[in-house]
């Protein structure tokens, strides 16, 4: 079991086509064995004692991307959402998705909600995926309900604070991470959770996603105790 301080972890998944690229194999075939090191990650997760896993599967820049590569990541989505969950759901995870749902197809987005609606009371571990997400979008998304409710005159100015803020992001209700990881060597956070991170610990690992391992994430907890957190405080 981790440490109590520990209840959740944020990934950023990075290295999928480095990965592939190394191996002289398409960028697709790279997605396709980071989406299995997902659930191995998830599982690990579990077993450790973490109660929040959120992961960031495919940002609103990702739509960017080549025509070929963002309908492979969509096809293996849906094949993904199909069958491959099955586990942690038996293992009482419950299955979150924040993210632009209106940018997805009506097909993916039925079966995020499924998969919500299936394991909306289940009360082990959430993993919560991000996917198509970007958050200074979720951000200003908050401002505007914030606007919004100004206009109606359901609030005062007085009424806005942090508290209230955070319940408007697509995360109310859950706790902001205790530790960002990100993988591939990268030092960048990539407009991701930049809200719910002010006070995370971070740690960045030259391993690529489709390489990380449940050791190496037990080390990263390891190391993540014997840090001081003091947000601010001398």
């Amino acid at each position: 079991m981790t440490e109590k301080a520990l209840k959740h972890i944020a990934i950023i998944m990075d290295g999928n086509g480095r990965w592939a690229k190394s191996k002289h194999l398409s960028r697709n075939a790279g997605h396709k064995k980071g989406a299995q090191v997902l659930l191995e990650i998830a599982k690990a997760a579990q077993q450790i004692g973490i109660e929040y896993l959120t992961v960031y599967a495919f940002s609103t820049e990702n739509w960017k991307r080549s025509d070929e590569e963002v309908s492979g990541l969509m096809d293996l989505l849906r094949e993904y959402l199909s069958k491959n969950f099955d586990e942690l759901k038996e293992n009482d995870a419950k299955i979150l998705f924040i993210g632009e749902r209106y940018m997805l197809d009506s097909d993916i987005v039925a079966k995020m909600e499924e998969l919500e609606q299936q394991t909306r009371n289940n009360q082990g571990m959430t993993l919560q995926i991000a996917l198509s997400y970007g958050s200074r979008q979720e951000i200003v998304a908050a401002a505007k309900k914030i606007a919004v409710l100004a206009s109606k005159k359901d609030i005062t100015a007085d009424d806005i604070n942090e508290k209230m803020f955070s319940k408007l992001l697509y995360t109310a209700n859950i706790p902001d991470p205790d530790l960002v990881i990100r993988t591939s060597g990268e030092l960048r956070i990539s407009n991701y959770l930049l809200w719910q991170i002010a006070y995370s610990e971070l740690f960045f690992t030259k391993t690529l996603w489709p390489d990380f391992t449940k050791e190496e994430l037990i080390n990263i907890v390891e190391n993540f105790t014997k840090r001081e957190r003091r947000y601010g405080k001398a």
